[in-house]
Protein backbone atom coordinates (compact mmCIF):
# COMPACT_ATOMS: atom_id res chain seq x y z
CA UNK A 1 0.00 0.00 0.00
CA UNK A 2 1.15 3.52 -0.81
CA UNK A 3 2.14 5.65 2.13
CA UNK A 4 -0.25 8.55 2.71
CA UNK A 5 0.21 12.14 3.86
CA UNK A 6 -2.35 14.78 4.76
CA UNK A 7 -1.18 18.09 3.31
CA UNK A 8 -2.67 21.23 4.84
CA UNK A 9 -2.99 23.45 1.77
CA UNK A 10 -3.99 27.09 2.00
CA UNK A 11 -3.36 27.87 -1.65
CA UNK A 12 -0.19 29.78 -0.75
CA UNK A 13 3.31 29.13 -2.02
CA UNK A 14 4.61 27.55 1.22
CA UNK A 15 1.96 24.85 1.55
CA UNK A 16 2.11 24.24 -2.20
CA UNK A 17 5.84 23.57 -1.99
CA UNK A 18 5.13 21.15 0.88
CA UNK A 19 2.72 19.26 -1.38
CA UNK A 20 5.38 19.13 -4.12
CA UNK A 21 7.92 17.76 -1.64
CA UNK A 22 5.44 15.20 -0.30
CA UNK A 23 4.79 13.98 -3.83
CA UNK A 24 8.55 13.83 -4.45
CA UNK A 25 8.85 11.64 -1.35
CA UNK A 26 6.35 9.19 -2.80
CA UNK A 27 3.34 10.00 -0.61
CA UNK A 28 -0.23 9.65 -1.77
CA UNK A 29 -1.49 13.13 -0.91
CA UNK A 30 -4.76 13.93 0.80
CA UNK A 31 -5.31 17.67 0.30
CA UNK A 32 -6.91 19.54 3.21
CA UNK A 33 -8.14 23.12 2.90
CA UNK A 34 -10.00 25.38 5.33
CA UNK A 35 -12.58 28.12 4.75
CA UNK A 36 -12.98 30.38 7.76
CA UNK A 37 -14.56 33.51 6.27
CA UNK A 38 -11.17 35.07 5.64
CA UNK A 39 -11.14 38.06 3.29
CA UNK A 40 -9.67 36.13 0.36
CA UNK A 41 -11.52 32.87 1.02
CA UNK A 42 -12.84 32.38 -2.51
CA UNK A 43 -9.48 33.14 -4.14
CA UNK A 44 -7.64 30.78 -1.79
CA UNK A 45 -10.18 28.02 -2.51
CA UNK A 46 -9.67 28.52 -6.25
CA UNK A 47 -5.90 28.27 -5.78
CA UNK A 48 -6.33 25.07 -3.74
CA UNK A 49 -8.47 23.46 -6.44
CA UNK A 50 -6.10 24.45 -9.24
CA UNK A 51 -3.04 23.24 -7.33
CA UNK A 52 -4.69 19.90 -6.55
CA UNK A 53 -5.48 19.51 -10.25
CA UNK A 54 -1.87 20.39 -11.14
CA UNK A 55 -0.49 17.70 -8.81
CA UNK A 56 -3.17 15.14 -9.65
CA UNK A 57 -4.47 15.09 -6.07
CA UNK A 58 -7.73 13.16 -6.32
CA UNK A 59 -8.55 12.94 -2.63
CA UNK A 60 -9.16 16.41 -1.24
CA UNK A 61 -11.31 17.95 1.44
CA UNK A 62 -12.32 21.58 1.91
CA UNK A 63 -13.84 22.21 5.34
CA UNK A 64 -15.95 25.08 6.63
CA UNK A 65 -14.47 26.18 9.96
CA UNK A 66 -16.18 29.56 10.16
CA UNK A 67 -16.25 29.37 13.95
CA UNK A 68 -12.75 30.84 13.67
CA UNK A 69 -14.25 34.07 12.34
CA UNK A 70 -16.83 34.02 15.15
CA UNK A 71 -13.98 33.97 17.66
CA UNK A 72 -12.42 36.91 15.81
CA UNK A 73 -9.53 38.95 17.13
CA UNK A 74 -7.75 39.28 13.80
CA UNK A 75 -7.91 41.42 10.68
CA UNK A 76 -8.26 38.49 8.27
CA UNK A 77 -11.80 37.74 9.41
CA UNK A 78 -12.82 41.03 11.04
CA UNK A 79 -13.35 43.60 8.29
CA UNK A 80 -13.74 46.38 10.86
CA UNK A 81 -10.01 46.02 11.51
CA UNK A 82 -7.42 47.44 9.13
CA UNK A 83 -4.84 44.98 7.86
CA UNK A 84 -1.47 46.27 9.01
CA UNK A 85 0.75 47.54 6.20
CA UNK A 86 3.60 48.92 8.24
CA UNK A 87 6.29 46.71 6.75
CA UNK A 88 8.16 43.82 8.25
CA UNK A 89 8.82 44.14 11.99
CA UNK A 90 9.45 42.08 15.10
CA UNK A 91 5.88 42.56 16.38
CA UNK A 92 3.17 40.01 15.67
CA UNK A 93 0.80 41.68 13.15
CA UNK A 94 -2.98 41.76 13.59
CA UNK A 95 -3.26 39.20 10.77
CA UNK A 96 -2.34 36.54 13.34
CA UNK A 97 -5.40 34.29 13.77
CA UNK A 98 -5.28 32.94 17.34
CA UNK A 99 -4.11 29.31 17.40
CA UNK A 100 -5.11 28.80 13.76
CA UNK A 101 -2.41 26.23 13.05
CA UNK A 102 -3.28 24.38 16.25
CA UNK A 103 -6.87 24.08 15.06
CA UNK A 104 -5.84 23.06 11.54
CA UNK A 105 -3.35 20.46 12.75
CA UNK A 106 -5.89 18.94 15.16
CA UNK A 107 -8.37 18.45 12.33
CA UNK A 108 -5.60 17.14 10.06
CA UNK A 109 -4.70 14.61 12.75
CA UNK A 110 -8.28 13.32 12.88
CA UNK A 111 -8.29 12.96 9.10
CA UNK A 112 -4.87 11.28 9.14
CA UNK A 113 -6.04 8.74 11.72
CA UNK A 114 -9.18 7.97 9.72
CA UNK A 115 -7.21 7.62 6.45
CA UNK A 116 -4.29 5.70 7.96
CA UNK A 117 -1.81 8.41 6.97
CA UNK A 118 1.57 8.48 8.64
CA UNK A 119 2.49 12.09 7.93
CA UNK A 120 0.99 15.58 8.08
CA UNK A 121 2.68 18.26 6.01
CA UNK A 122 2.29 21.92 6.97
CA UNK A 123 4.14 24.87 5.45
CA UNK A 124 5.06 26.73 8.62
CA UNK A 125 8.06 29.05 8.39
CA UNK A 126 9.78 30.24 11.55
CA UNK A 127 13.01 31.85 10.36
CA UNK A 128 11.67 34.36 7.82
CA UNK A 129 8.03 34.99 8.64
CA UNK A 130 5.52 37.23 10.42
CA UNK A 131 6.49 35.76 13.79
CA UNK A 132 3.26 33.85 14.44
CA UNK A 133 3.73 31.75 17.62
CA UNK A 134 2.01 28.68 16.12
CA UNK A 135 4.69 28.44 13.40
CA UNK A 136 7.59 27.59 15.71
CA UNK A 137 9.53 24.32 15.83
CA UNK A 138 8.82 24.11 19.55
CA UNK A 139 5.07 24.36 19.02
CA UNK A 140 5.04 21.76 16.25
CA UNK A 141 7.04 19.33 18.38
CA UNK A 142 4.66 19.77 21.32
CA UNK A 143 1.46 19.39 19.30
CA UNK A 144 2.89 16.31 17.53
CA UNK A 145 3.51 14.66 20.91
CA UNK A 146 0.00 15.54 22.07
CA UNK A 147 -1.59 14.07 18.92
CA UNK A 148 0.18 10.76 19.33
CA UNK A 149 -0.84 10.64 22.99
CA UNK A 150 -4.46 11.37 22.14
CA UNK A 151 -5.00 8.91 19.29
CA UNK A 152 -5.28 5.14 19.09
CA UNK A 153 -2.31 2.93 19.98
CA UNK A 154 -1.96 1.59 16.44
CA UNK A 155 -1.73 5.09 14.96
CA UNK A 156 1.39 7.22 14.93
CA UNK A 157 1.83 10.32 12.82
CA UNK A 158 4.71 12.70 12.25
CA UNK A 159 4.19 16.37 11.44
CA UNK A 160 6.63 17.33 8.70
CA UNK A 161 7.69 20.96 8.34
CA UNK A 162 10.32 21.00 5.57
CA UNK A 163 10.26 24.80 5.23
CA UNK A 164 10.42 25.80 8.88
CA UNK A 165 14.06 26.95 8.76
CA UNK A 166 14.08 28.35 5.22
CA UNK A 167 14.00 31.96 4.10
CA UNK A 168 11.38 33.13 1.62
CA UNK A 169 14.02 33.40 -1.10
CA UNK A 170 15.05 29.81 -0.45
CA UNK A 171 11.39 28.78 -0.68
CA UNK A 172 11.10 30.51 -4.06
CA UNK A 173 14.29 28.84 -5.28
CA UNK A 174 13.20 25.41 -4.01
CA UNK A 175 9.77 25.84 -5.62
CA UNK A 176 11.43 26.48 -8.98
CA UNK A 177 13.79 23.55 -8.47
CA UNK A 178 11.04 20.98 -7.86
CA UNK A 179 8.46 22.45 -10.25
CA UNK A 180 6.01 23.79 -7.68
CA UNK A 181 3.46 26.01 -9.52
CA UNK A 182 4.14 29.42 -7.99
CA UNK A 183 1.92 31.10 -10.58
CA UNK A 184 -1.13 29.24 -9.23
CA UNK A 185 -0.55 30.24 -5.61
CA UNK A 186 -2.15 33.14 -3.72
CA UNK A 187 -0.64 34.94 -0.74
CA UNK A 188 -2.46 38.28 -0.47
CA UNK A 189 -4.50 38.82 2.69
CA UNK A 190 -6.68 41.59 1.29
CA UNK A 191 -7.58 41.29 -2.41
CA UNK A 192 -8.99 38.51 -4.56
CA UNK A 193 -8.44 40.00 -8.02
CA UNK A 194 -4.96 41.55 -7.93
CA UNK A 195 -2.63 41.06 -4.95
CA UNK A 196 -2.35 44.29 -2.94
CA UNK A 197 1.46 44.18 -2.72
CA UNK A 198 1.36 45.94 0.65
CA UNK A 199 0.07 43.50 3.28
CA UNK A 200 2.52 41.53 5.40
CA UNK A 201 2.08 38.38 3.33
CA UNK A 202 2.58 40.17 0.00
CA UNK A 203 5.68 41.93 1.33
CA UNK A 204 7.22 38.65 2.50
CA UNK A 205 6.44 37.03 -0.84
CA UNK A 206 7.79 39.90 -2.94
CA UNK A 207 10.91 40.14 -0.78
CA UNK A 208 11.53 36.44 -1.34
CA UNK A 209 11.21 36.75 -5.11
CA UNK A 210 13.46 39.82 -5.14
CA UNK A 211 16.24 38.11 -3.18
CA UNK A 212 15.91 35.01 -5.36
CA UNK A 213 16.32 37.20 -8.45
CA UNK A 214 13.06 35.96 -9.97
CA UNK A 215 9.96 37.84 -11.13
CA UNK A 216 6.66 36.87 -9.53
CA UNK A 217 4.16 36.00 -12.25
CA UNK A 218 0.99 36.93 -10.36
CA UNK A 219 -0.51 40.42 -10.77
CA UNK A 220 -0.08 43.11 -8.13
CA UNK A 221 -2.10 46.27 -7.66
CA UNK A 222 0.81 48.11 -6.01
Amino acid sequence: MAKKAVCIMSGGMDSTLCAALAKQEGYEIIGLHFDYNQRTMMREKRAFDEICEFFGINKKLSLNVDFISQIGGNSLTDTTMQIQKTGLSSEIPNTYVPFRNGIFISIAAALAEKEGADAIYIGVVEEDSSGYPDCSKKFIKGVNEAINLGTSDNFNVKILTPLVSLTKSQIVAKSLEVGSPLELTWSCYENEDEACGLCDSCRLRLHGFELAGVKDRIKYKD
